[in-house]
């Protein structure tokens, strides 16, 4: 037979109170409505579960058998429904996302803050890693989503574009192209310059742009914020791009926005295409399109062009 969990709540009820009316009441049904319920329950199960006299009503043997049961098979159903309301709700979950550096570290704090003011009991993942890495995040599922500078459109998954990123020159405060009236990729090739290393979309990118023309390298470095120990001491000159010069507030740097032909970074949004996201990942999801990068390189070329 098929229960249903009407017919639980009234055995319940009634093994509790001991009287139909009473337990009518409880239930929100009318007496009669109620005692049918009963009845179809026992012959659905083919057994009496309650004795009834004028005075009393008492579980028989087979209803105190049948009592743990059904308190057990109603109790894991109204878990059920308040665990699927959580989640609804976004008061329970988790989202993993997958997103460069430079993002995770500039950018996405805000916005994790905001979303977590909203929904402090979502637990948060992040993978602060390469383009390549992100995409295999989000392939393994080790990821909901991912913001990687490379267009990953396949059988599995899709890609849509995120926003772009334009680049900046960065230099000590006292180098002659701090102060230059324009910079063209030659004055750049001539001076000693830190490179990011050849697997971050940021060495792709500018490599591409600039070829066939040869930087005159002085180093290859990892990390952003070892660029920017670099170059802060004066040991050269280096290319980032707009969304990573939160690294390089300093003194002692000047940043110069460059409008090289191609030389425009542009980040794309990864997820599945055979899955939809979960309602938390959903939510962050959103929030994350409606908080993206502004492409205000513009503006920081009026603020950020002249020497400090």
């Amino acid at each position: 037979m098929n229960l249903s969990t009407r017919q639980l709540r009234a055995f319940v009820t009634l093994a509790e109170q001991r009287n139909f009316t009473r337990a009518a009441a409880l239930t929100h049904l009318s007496q009669p409505a109620f005692s049918a319920l009963i009845r179809s329950l026992e012959q659905g199960l083919q057994q009496r579960l309650f004795e009834r006299s004028t005075r009393h009503v008492e579980l028989t043997t087979e209803g105190r058998e049948f009592e743990p049961s059904a308190r057990r098979l109603l109790a894991e159903f109204e878990g059920a429904v308040a665990s699927a309301a959580d989640y609804a709700m976004r008061r329970r979950g988790r989202v993993a996302v997958a997103l460069l550096p430079s993002l995770a570290a500039g950018w996405l704090p805000g916005v994790l803050a905001t979303f977590r003011a909203a929904y402090p009991a979502i637990e948060l993942a992040v993978r602060d890693v390469l383009s390549e890495a992100c995409v295999d995040a989000v392939r393994s599922g080790q990821a909901d989503f991912a913001i990687a500078a490379v267009r990953a459109d396949t059988p599995e998954l899709q890609a849509e574009p995120f926003c772009s990123d334009r680049f900046h020159l960065v230099c000590p405060a006292a180098h002659p192209l701090a102060s230059a009236g324009s910079v063209r990729p030659r004055d750049v090739a001539t001076v000693p310059f830190v490179h990011l290393s050849r697997t971050s979309s940021v060495r792709q990118y500018l490599d591409a742009a600039l070829h066939p023309l040869q930087l005159n390298t002085l180093m290859e470095v990892d990390q952003l914020a070892t660029v920017m120990g670099m170059v802060g001491a004066g040991l050269g000159v280096s290319i980032v791009p707009s969304l990573a010069l939160f690294h390089f507030r300093h003194p002692q740097v000047v940043t110069r926005p460059l409008a090289w032909p191609g030389l425009t970074r542009q980040l794309y949004l990864v997820r599945r295409r055979d899955r939809g996201l979960s309602i938390a990942s959903q939510g962050l999801y959103d929030l994350v399109m409606q908080h993206r990068p502004a492409d205000d390189a513009p503006a920081r070329a009026k603020a950020k062009g002249r020497p400090r």
